[in-house]
């Protein structure tokens, strides 16, 4: 039995896991990739099953602890963007050479364009990298339909599975057909082999050989998937064109031709890269076109099987090497017109993003500027959060911001090449996510340097999720050696500006390593707060 329900990409991921008998998500917010936990934890199969979706610290932690839920023989999903997965490369890798036991999949949701990110990763290169199987879905009914695969397969292989999303597969909506019955969760196994999860050198050579040895059977399997197929329009023998396409591009191209696609179409979205399927689809077609979004993955292989030649896309200026694709920039990839395009109202002024009327954070950067304007050449290093929006007018506070956690390493580098004052400012879920280790690092050296946490109670820029050290953050300095004597919480408020700058003067004037960590709610999670808080009044 099934049922119909209208879902977010990252919706159909999510339910989809629940119904192949999912045991635990294991994650930290990320957009385009946040939406996959918060609706496990808001499923009622799931709380119902004790499902685990707590947040983790950080995307390594989520993908260890993932592992030791797979040790014990259940299924486990990892959600993270793209970056995140830069966090957990080691235990990612690694996991090819230890293999699983229950069913892993990792799943990484890339953002070409750059909407909420720095960089443009591609996450298929880590599926290659790593030896293991890598899974793409086109539409959201794959998303869901693959979910049940990919732990299936996982188990089958004993290797983890990679499935990329892009943003708009993750965040667009479609209608799914769902089970109506999940499946029943693995029950708890003690199958896994020491031998293969202890990677001393001499165990890890041995997976390694098997890994390998693996590829051959990885390959035939993603050439006779169900989810990679070749259309061959009419019976002639041969085409002046064929396409090879994956992901959310298999469907921009379904756009382009709305009466039917005129020329072959490889779609590709299980790999490695099936070169068999490449190789017929060649054999009839006097040139190639690749429409991928993201980086030019399928394309730069397929110009090693063969020949390069007659094969176009981004790495030949047919389609743009950076931002992401829609069906107006695949048309005309294929000489198509496009749609009446209208430029942007001269009456309408651009609004960059800003922080929230009321946010701590703007009583942050207040103080700081109003202090650091005292000395010559001050330099703050930022991090990741809602916070490096204080980098724009009107505060322009901060001069870097590079990575989850570079802001306290960055200043304490800068510090040690002789910068005074170095100031590094990171938020509460940023610090317990991997500023911890460059504190220490500090703190051990008595670097010369001061560091802001600024805390507001919450994982604010992906939508108020839990932060892990929420009322710890004093205790976690002094665990790492820092002395009360500069330590300070400060409440951020106009009212407190006096006191505020007073001690951010003091403690950039003190030769060593201290924290200050003005503490107070982010705005939007307050406005909820008090909005269940005024619900809950009316039920009394």
């Amino acid at each position: 039995m099934t049922e119909r329900k209208l879902l977010l990409g990252d919706e159909a991921i999510a339910l989809g896991a629940i119904h192949a008998g999912l045991s635990g998500v294991y994650a930290y917010p990320g957009t385009p990739s946040t939406e996959i936990t918060e609706f496990i934890q808001g499923n009622a199969i799931a709380r119902e099953r004790g499902i685990h979706s707590r947040w983790s610290t950080n995307e390594k932690t989520a993908m260890e602890a993932a592992l030791g839920m797979s040790f014990m023989g259940k299924r486990a999903l990892v959600c993270m963007k793209h970056v995140g997965l830069n966090v957990c490369a080691d235990p990612f890798v690694n996991s090819g050479m230890t293999g699983v036991n229950g069913g892993v999949v990792v799943l990484v949701a890339d953002d070409p364009s750059m909407h909420s990110s720095q960089d443009e990763q591609d996450s298929r290169f880590y599926g290659k990298f790593a030896l293991i199987p890598t899974f793409e879905p086109s539409s959201q009914q794959e998303a869901y339909d693959m979910m049940a695969d990919a732990f299936e397969y996982s188990e089958q292989q004993h290797l983890p599975v990679l499935m990329r999303v892009t943003t708009r597969m993750a965040h667009s909506r479609a209608v799914v057909n769902v089970a109506t019955e999940p499946q029943k969760e693995n029950e708890l196994n003690y199958n896994a082999v020491a031998s293969s999860w202890v990677l001393l050198p001499a165990n890890a050579r041995k997976r390694n050989d098997i890994v390998t040895a693996q590829q051959s059977q990885l390959e035939e399997d993603a050439t006779n998937s169900k989810y990679n197929h070749i259309t061959f329009p009419g019976s002639q023998s041969r085409y002046d064109l064929g396409i090879i396409t994956s992901g959310i591009g298999f469907n921009y191209v379904n756009e382009c031709f709305p009466t039917g696609c005129p020329y072959p179409i490889l779609k590709i979205s299980q790999y490695p890269l099936p070169k068999k399927m490449v190789r017929e689809l060649k054999e009839k077609c006097d040139k190639i076109i690749v429409v991928e979004e993201g980086q030019p993955f399928i394309e730069e292989i397929i110009r090693g099987v063969d020949e390069a030649k007659n094969i176009m896309g981004k790495l030949t200026g047919e389609l743009p090497r950076t931002g992401e694709l829609n069906p107006d920039i695949v048309k005309k990839a294929f000489g198509m017109e496009t749609g009446e395009c209208y430029a942007p109202c001269e009456d309408v002024a651009p609004r960059p993003p800003a922080l929230c009327q009321g946010c701590g954070h703007r009583d942050v950067y207040a103080a700081l500027n109003e202090v650091l304007r005292e000395y010559d050449n001050a330099r703050v290093f930022g991090d990741i959060g809602c916070y490096t929006l204080g980098f724009l007018p009107p505060f322009r506070a901060i001069h870097s911001c590079v990575d989850m956690g570079a802001s306290i390493t960055m200043a304490k580098g800068a510090a040690d090449a002789g910068q005074w004052p170095s100031v590094a400012i990171i938020g509460d879920s940023t610090f317990t996510h991997s500023g911890m280790t460059g504190l220490l690092d500090a703190i051990n050296e008595n670097a010369n340097i001061t560091v802001v946490i600024s805390d507001n109670l919450t994982t604010g820029m992906t939508g108020g999720q839990d932060s892990a050290g929420t009322n710890k953050f004093e205790a976690i300095c002094r665990g790492l050696g820092l002395s009360d004597e500069h330590l300070h919480v400060v409440v951020p408020l106009p009212k407190n500006m006096p006191e505020i700058t007073r001690i951010i003067r003091e403690e950039i004037n003190y030769k060593g390593t201290s924290v200050i960590i003005p503490r107070r709610e982010c705005m939007q999670t307050l406005q909820r707060h008090l909005k269940q808080k005024k619900a809950k009044e009316v039920q009394k």
